[in-house]
C-alpha cells in the first residue's frame, strides 16, 4: 500500500512537537532568541528524540526549544498553519491538533489570544488545502488543578468555533485522574469532548480511572491496558478508542521495539485502535510512515487499513457533515 497517497486521519498530534526546524531557526533569528545552534541539522539533533530514548520524561525534554518561539500570535498562527500544510501534503484529510495554552503565556499573551491564534492558523490552512481540523486543549498534569480550571473556563468560548475537546498530558504518575475529576467534569458539562493521555508509561490502571473517573471517550496511547485486565476489559466493552503512536511508543519505551507493539493484537481482539504521529518533529515521522510501520510489522491488509481509517473517522470529534465527507474518501 502506498500510504503517501491514501487518505488518512490523525487524532493525536501535538502542536509543539511538530514545529518545522527551519521555522524555529527563522523565528529565533528575527526575534533574537538564543538557540543551541542556528544550523538546521544541529537543531534537528536537539529536537528529534532517538529511538533508544530512555523514558517518556527524556522524550519530553525535546519540547523546550519549540516553545521558545511559540509566544506570539503571529508565530502560533504560522506554526499551526504549517503543521496543517505538512499534513495536507501527505493526504491527511482531517487532523485534531492538541496543545497546552498555558505554555505560551511567557510574553504576555492571554489564554484567549493563544487559542484564537491557533484556530486562525488552522482555518487559514483549511481555506488553502483539502484538509479539515479541530483543536484539543491540553491541561498539564504537572501543573495545578486550578490551571486546568483556567483552561476549561477560558477555552469554552471557542467550543463549536474550532475547539472540540479537553486533554490531560505530560509526565504520567499513578493515580493522576483523581486530582483532575472536578475540572474535567466541568469541561464535560460545558460540552467539551474528553480524551486523556493514560497507560503510556506502564500504568494500565490509569486508563481504567480515566474512563471511570474522567469520562474519557478516547485514550492517548493506552499501551499498558495489556497489563491491566480491568482496564483492558473496560476499553473493549465500552469501545473506548485508543490513539496509538508506534514510533513515539518505542522512543518513550512504552514498548522496546515495533514488533512488540500491541496495536495489532488489540485490533484483532476487537479494540478500536487508530494510528497517529504524536509529534511529527520530535518523533521524526509522518502519518504515512506510521501506517507503513504498522503495515510492515503486522502485515496489515487493505481491509484492515480501511477499518482503522473508519475507526478514526467515527472516533473523531468532527461534526456529522465532516464525518460523512471523510468516509467518502475511501
Amino acid at each position: 500500500m502506498n500510504f503517501s497517497i491514501l487518505p488518512k486521519i490523525e487524532l493525536h498530534c501535538h502542536l509543539d512537537g511538530s514545529v518545522r526546524p527551519e521555522t524555529i531557526i527563522d523565528i529565533a533569528k528575527k526575534e533574537g532568541t538564543s538557540l543551541p545552534s542556528f544550523d538546521k541539522e544541529e537543531i534537528k539533533r536537539e529536537l528529534i528524540a532517538p529511538l533508544d530514548c530512555e523514558s517518556l520524561d527524556e522524550y519530553l525534554k525535546r519540547f523546550s526549544i519549540p516553545n521558545l518561539v511559540m509566544q506570539s500570535n503571529e508565530n502560533l498562527k504560522r506554526i499551526t498553519f504549517e503543521l496543517f500544510e505538512d499534513a495536507a501534503e501527505e493526504n491527511v484529510k482531517y487532523m485534531e491538533v492538541r496543545f497546552a495554552p498555558l505554555l505560551h503565556t511567557r510574553k504576555g499573551l492571554s489564554v484567549e489570544e493563544i487559542i484564537q491564534s491557533v484556530i486562525d492558523g488552522m482555518k487559514e490552512a483549511e481555506d488553502q488545502f483539502d484538509i479539515k481540523g479541530n483543536i484539543i486543549l491540553s491541561c498539564m498534569r504537572t501543573m495545578s488543578v486550578e490551571s486546568a480550571f483556567e483552561v476549561v473556563e477560558k477555552g469554552k468560548t471557542f467550543l463549536g468555533k474550532g475547539v472540540v475537546a479537553i486533554d490531560l498530558c505530560a509526565s504520567e504518575e499513578e493515580g493522576f485522574c483523581g486530582k483532575f475529576v472536578e475540572p474535567i467534569s466541568l469541561a464535560r458539562q460545558y460540552g467539551y469532548r474528553v480524551t486523556i493521555h493514560a497507560g503510556e508509561t506502564g500504568i494500565g490502571k490509569n486508563v481504567l480511572e480515566a474512563v471511570e473517573l474522567l469520562g474519557a471517550e478516547r485514550i492517548g496511547h493506552g499501551v499498558f491496558i495489556k497489563d491491566c485486565v480491568e482496564a483492558y476489559n473496560i476499553v473493549k466493552e465500552k469501545q473506548i478508542v485508543l490513539e496509538m503512536c508506534p514510533t513515539s511508543n518505542v522512543q518513550t519505551k512504552a514498548v522496546q521495539q515495533f514488533s512488540a507493539h500491541p496495536i495489532y493484537d488489540f485490533h484483532r481482539d476487537g479494540i478500536k485502535v487508530t494510528v497517529n504521529t504524536d509529534n511529527r518533529t520530535v518523533s521524526d515521522t509522518t502519518m504515512a510512515e506510521e501506517c507503513h510501520i504498522v503495515c510492515n510489522e503486522f502485515a496489515m491488509n487493505v481491509k484492515e487499513y480501511k477499518q482503522i481509517y473508519l475507526n478514526s473517522v467515527e472516533a473523531s470529534f468532527a461534526d456529522l457533515k465532516t464525518k460523512e465527507k471523510l468516509k467518502k474518501y475511501l
